[in-house]
């Protein structure tokens, strides 16, 4: 094989594109994010109001820790949350909240504020030995205990204030590791996030307890950590790519956003697939509600933190700063070049797929080149020597 041939190989070696996930997980999508923010600001603005209708209407579905009540534990493994909800019914309780707290051990609440002490004593009673024929148990093995509506209403203060110093710490946080427009927009989502999981608990009648306050602070944490991942991505290709001029703020958000769409996607599936491998088979299979309360609020709340950090977080980065006259003037500019296409993000993401396609291509077709050379070159020394 000649040396011309060798080289003429490596020029028509063609080079193979990569697939659906391999332009994923390479950084290389083409989905427009930015200019399709309508679609995704009106789909969020529905849920929220739905969910903010059912609260109107309907309410919230509070715990005795919230609102107060009275309730009852006992320990049995012959009975089901249907047989003790029948019990505590016909025991003289409105509407009880039965709960299966491991495997065999059963609490039904209820709320016996607006009753008199006597009808209370009463109730207690009767529902005492309810319990304990239904699960066949002795009379004093039925534990009672009660929570008054005052300290409901300071458990209900204190997660108000635990929440509200949360916000205040991630705003000044990203405002300073950031800028205060990331922060605004994080913080937005944030709340589009707790919006939508109180509009899900109300609308679908979940009990809200302090497991579930304790699960929506730990989806707003995730929810930051998915957003922050894509604003480093934008600070670190603010001095970059927007430096040539050749794209808009929105484009290079718009691209930013799908070189981490993998991180971001992987990210979610790792959170949501526990949680809810826990809430169907420790909820539902065995019959463990109390990780119900917990597993619910994480599984709605961290779907929603995916939703908002992908679709919510950054196009309103994109449309807050692209109102500021550096950047409206950076628009026009690239519009202006005449080498300049109209890019769209999908068209911004495409063009840098392609550059790193090229450069790899040439970084491999170089080093061919070097090899093929360095063979000449022995070849000759050997031919002189001969």
């Amino acid at each position: 094989m000649s040396d011309q041939t060798v080289l003429d190989d490596v020029a028509a070696t063609p080079t193979k594109a990569p697939g659906h996930f391999g332009r994923l997980y390479q950084g290389l999508t083409t989905i427009d994010f930015v200019g399709r923010k309508r679609v995704w600001f009106t789909i969020s603005i529905i849920i929220i109001v739905i969910g903010l209708g059912s609260l109107a209407v309907r309410g919230f579905n509070l715990g005795i820790d919230f609102k107060g009540g009275s309730s009852w534990e006992v320990q049995t493994t012959h009975s089901s949350i249907s047989a003790m909800t029948n019990a505590a019914t016909h025991a003289g309780l409105s509407n009880p909240t039965v709960q299966k707290l491991g495997s065999a051990t059963y609490r039904v609440s209820a709320d016996l504020n607006a009753l008199g002490t006597t009808q209370q004593g009463d109730i207690t009673t009767a529902v005492i030995t309810a319990l304990a024929k239904t699960a066949g148990v002795p009379f004093n093995q039925v534990s009672t205990s009660s929570v008054g509506p005052t300290w409901g209403g300071q458990i209900t203060n204190r997660a108000l204030e635990a929440l509200i110093v949360f916000f205040i710490a991630v705003v000044a946080y990203i405002s300073i590791r950031f800028e205060p427009k990331m922060a605004i927009a994080a913080f937005i989502a944030m709340v589009h996030d707790l919006l939508v999981t109180v509009g899900v608990y109300s609308l679908f009648g979940f009990q809200i307890t302090p497991d579930t306050v304790i699960a929506i602070l730990t989806i707003l944490g995730y929810s930051l950590y998915d957003t922050v991942v894509v604003f480093d991505r934008v600070r670190d290709n603010t001095g970059t790519v927007l430096k040539s001029g050749d794209m808009s703020y929105g484009e290079m958000v718009n691209l930013s956003m799908n070189q981490t769409l993998a991180r971001s996607i992987n990210t979610s599936l790792v959170a949501i697939l526990p949680v809810f491998s826990v809430l169907v088979v420790g909820a539902y299979i065995l019959g463990a509600t109390t990780l119900q309360n917990y597993g619910l609020a994480l599984f709605v709340g961290l779907l929603s933190g995916a939703y908002s950090s992908i679709f919510i977080a950054s196009p309103l980065l994109a449309v807050m700063k692209e109102r500021e006259p550096r950047f409206r003037e950076l628009a026009l500019r690239a519009a202006a070049r005449s080498d300049h296409r109209v890019l769209s993000p999908a068209s911004a993401a495409k063009l840098s797929g392609e550059g790193g396609r090229v450069a790899r291509v040439g970084a491999r077709a170089n080093a061919t080149s070097s090899a093929t050379n360095r063979a000449i070159q022995a070849r000759a020394r050997k031919q002189k020597r001969r």
